[in-house]
């Protein structure tokens, strides 16, 4: 997760256990827009064998249906499935088995990426190949519902406006919304946690590290001179952030739940 960072250095903000895994969430965000409801990605899902979960440890109780069930919804009140980008742990939620059949979770959603990365997402290389599983793509797009983002669309996203990363996968969608006055920029893979702030500490999987560089410091430049709300989809502890120029570069500035914007 820290790529090229030692772990002597990481495992004081992110400490290992003993089988060196760090916890580390799948916080989606859901977003209420007058008669839209908007779900920013979905999770892992459940559908994938033994085997394969082995390998990731899933742990603690929260679940999507749980999570939706919370405040007042369920899936298929959702209208909108925003999809950051295609690997199983930001989109594997959004197909399910159902009666032996693969079927999507949010049988009324338009299902939403854009078309560069559905390629790249469908032919994929093989250093990510293992990350685009097919049941969670091939689905979408055999439903009828899958659509795709066009350049300074609104139809996807009413509320908010899309910056496109490139470093960690092709024409990762990372959405900027309004919200009271403020805009809150859903992370994905850009920033996985505060841990990942400084501009080195890039993750192992990011296909193209030098561009996630160039990509993270421009952003985080805007960032900070604009006061953005980081939501932080992988952080463990943190759901959101601010940064702030320091000399040492961009840094944390402080660390707070969604609900505190009210």
């Amino acid at each position: 997760m820290f790529g090229v960072v030692p772990k002597s250095i990481w495992n004081k903000t992110n400490p290992a256990d003993t089988n060196n895994l760090c916890t580390w969430a799948m916080r989606c965000l859901l977003v209420e827009d007058g008669n839209r409801l908007t779900l920013i990605d979905n999770g892992i899902g459940d559908k994938q064998d033994a085997k394969f979960m082995s390998h990731y440890y899933l742990h603690g109780d929260d679940n999507l249906g749980k999570s939706l069930r919370q405040v007042g919804f369920a899936e298929p009140d959702v209208t909108d499935m925003f999809l950051t980008h295609l690997h199983f742990d930001h989109c594997g939620g959004g197909v399910r088995y159902q009666a032996g059949k693969l079927s999507l979770t949010f049988p009324n959603a338009t299902y939403w990426s854009n078309e560069s990365h559905w390629q790249w997402a469908t032919t994929p290389n093989a250093r990510e190949k293992a990350s685009f599983l097919t049941e969670n793509i091939l689905p979408m797009q055999a439903s009828g519902q899958l659509k795709f983002v066009a350049a300074d669309d609104t139809a996807a996203l009413s509320f908010a406006s899309v910056f496109y990363a490139s470093g960690h996968t092709d024409k990762m969608m990372i959405p900027k919304i309004n919200y009271k006055g403020r805009t809150i920029c859903y992370m994905a893979d850009l920033l996985p946690s505060v841990g990942h702030i400084p501009l080195p500490y890039i993750m192992g999987y990011d296909t193209r590290p030098l561009l996630t560089l160039e990509e993270k410091q421009k952003f985080l430049q805007e960032a900070a001179d604009l006061q953005y709300v980081l939501f932080l989809e992988h952080d463990p502890v943190n759901e959101c952030c601010t940064v702030k120029h320091t000399d040492k570069g961009v840094r944390l500035d402080s660390v707070f739940p969604l609900s505190e914007l009210g």
